[in-house]
């Protein structure tokens, strides 16, 4: 008898958790978009910098990613990820400081570019073998 009435009360726990885990999955749709946004910006930057990574710590939210880097000159940031574009919210890695009213940039390289010169270097080279490259496929 123990069996039947261990069973009335796992069912409704049972489609509870269901529903739970597929309105998450739901809701992790949008989630996984800004974290997804937020690895590409990682790994478009990373040769450029030394040590880039989104942040496991702050929350991820549909509109909104937290990634971490730390630049050439050995300055760590905290950047906000949103639709607005990125920031720097701390200068510390999973830190955010509602009292820095940093600006807003379009793109992660307009960031970096405005934090950190030898950024703006390693980045500026590759820019530049690239064309070189691109000039010797055209050219053969």
């Amino acid at each position: 008898s123990m069996e039947t009435d261990c069973n009335p009360v796992e069912m409704p726990n049972n489609t509870g958790f269901e529903e739970d885990s597929d309105y998450r999955d739901f809701e992790g749709t949008d989630v996984k978009d800004m974290r997804l946004e937020a690895e590409a910006v990682v790994n478009d930057v990373l040769f450029a910098v030394s040590n880039m990574f989104v942040s496991k710590t702050l929350p991820c939210a549909e509109d909104v990613a937290y990634i971490n880097v730390e630049t050439r000159e050995r300055n760590r940031y905290c950047l906000e990820l949103t639709e607005a574009g990125l920031r720097v919210v701390a200068y510390d890695f999973d830190q955010t400081d509602d009292r820095l009213q940093t600006p807003y940039h379009e793109t992660v390289y307009s960031l970096l570019d405005s934090l950190s010169p030898a950024y703006r270097e390693v980045f500026g080279n590759a820019l530049l073998q690239r064309l070189e490259a691109l000039k010797k496929e055209s050219q053969s």
